[in-house]
């Protein structure tokens, strides 16, 4: 079966419910993130950059056992759902959900 957008956006999003539920560790999120290639190449470019950047930010806060002021843990998770919500957007307005 090959692999669609809807599905991998389907599963970067239970990635992240389970990264909240501590479940899953932030570099098993970013691993699972980064392997969406048929998702990231269905929205437009932009949308890898601020992706990386997002799962860059995450790995590196992952480093610190509090939220230190550099990373907010919960505000890249903030900012990696709105991601997901945007490319969501994107996938229903280009048709492909």
């Amino acid at each position: 079966m090959h692999p669609n957008p809807t599905t991998q956006l389907a599963a970067l999003q239970s990635a992240l419910a389970a990264h909240r539920q501590d479940t899953l560790s932030a570099s098993a999120l970013c691993e699972a993130a980064r392997s969406q290639k048929t998702l990231l190449a269905a929205l437009p470019a932009r949308y890898s950059d601020v992706l990386l950047d997002v799962l860059n930010r995450l790995e590196s806060s992952a480093l610190f056992t509090e939220e230190s002021c550099s990373f907010s843990r919960s505000g890249l998770l903030d900012s990696l759902q709105v991601w997901v919500d945007k490319a969501q957007a994107v996938l229903k307005d280009d048709k492909i959900l």
